[in-house]
């Protein structure tokens, strides 16, 4: 399986700007971002519409930008995904979060009426996890074993289907207890990277149970000792446990950690886009413009630390902004 498009960005960009140091004392925002300053004239109103993952992020964004303009209104909607490239299309939103990349036939629409792309930037970096009870003892998961357990395809080429927590190695009173299957719906950006990345684009069993956001997942995950689900590394509590993973039977387990996703070595590592209708050679709208720059300064990189995620480097950053022209 190819990794994602985190392994790119991240280990060429991010593994040589973020010291070994910083990651050792805690997940921290890059020194050499610049810290917002506030300019004079900005009013008006925004919207986002997309993303539940980022909804959260989306709203510590909106409340750091509105101490600077307390006069600015922001209208956060985060029901998937999927509800962004209509949403952007329409005109009814000008920011789309989305924790996955747009689909071709999403960029096409867009396209056929706007005559350019739409512009996803890279805000910040998320591990998918997945999620066991607290108590669950398995030390591990192979991406076929994650597939036989969420799949009635199996396109992980696992041969038999996982039902029990017996069927990956666990004894005693674990082992006869069913597993009970938790995620996400279909309008999830999350459901959709989840498909393509664990489950070979295969299908879900019809047993997982859909639920409406990232933290419902979890929190199924808390009260269920037997429980098993997929969210955003940002809704991690005390009563879960994210299971290390691996690519193939025989590789070490990867823990969800800063380091592994800075590096791309956790295979479930992504990032974050806020796509944006930018028509390219133009210039954003002052309020858009400023709302960018403060997503990518200082302070709104600790809004994403706060939130449980990882801060992009300075040098992407950078390279976002100028993809809107912002200089």
């Amino acid at each position: 399986m190819k990794r994602n498009v985190v392994r790119y960005w991240c280990a060429v960009a991010a593994l040589a700007l973020v010291p070994a140091a910083v990651l050792a004392q805690g997940v921290q925002v890059d020194p050499d971002l610049p810290v917002y300053k506030p300019v004079r004239g900005i009013s008006g109103t925004l919207k986002s519409i997309g993303s539940d993952t980022m909804n959260n992020e989306m709203t510590l964004w909106a409340e750091g930008f509105l101490r600077f303009y307390p006069n600015v209104k922001i209208e956060i909607e985060g029901k998937g995904s999927s509800t962004a490239p209509p949403a952007l299309i329409s005109g009814t939103a000008q920011f789309g979060p989305m924790s996955r990349p747009m689909k071709d036939e999403e960029i096409s629409a867009f396209e056929g009426k706007y005559g350019y792309k739409p512009v996803g930037l890279g805000t910040s970096i998320d591990m998918l996890a997945v999620y066991v009870n607290k108590d669950n003892p398995i030390q591990g998961l192979t991406f076929p074993q994650v597939d036989a357990i969420f799949s009635k395809t199996r396109k992980g080429g696992f041969p038999r289907d996982i039902k029990s927590w017996g069927a990956v190695g666990l004894t005693g009173a674990w082992a006869n207890q069913p597993i009970s299957l938790y995620g996400r719906n279909s309008a999830s950006g999350t459901y959709g990277f989840f498909k393509e990345h664990s489950l070979f684009k295969g299908d879900f069993k019809d047993s997982v149970k859909e639920q409406p956001g990232s933290s419902s997942v979890v929190q199924a995950c808390a009260t269920d000792r037997y429980a098993i689900g997929y969210s955003g590394i940002g809704y991690k509590t005390a009563d879960v446990r994210a299971v290390p993973l691996t690519l193939e039977e025989g590789d070490e387990f990867v823990e969800a950690t800063p380091e592994n996703a800075y590096t791309g070595e956790y295979p479930l590592a992504r990032f974050l886009f806020m796509y944006t209708n930018y028509k390219p050679g133009s210039q954003l709208d002052p309020l858009r413009r400023e709302f960018v720059k403060y997503v990518f300064s200082k302070q709104g990189q600790e809004d994403v630390v706060k939130d449980g995620y990882y801060p992009v480097p300075a040098a992407i950053a950078s390279e976002q902004l100028k993809s809107v022209g912002i200089q």
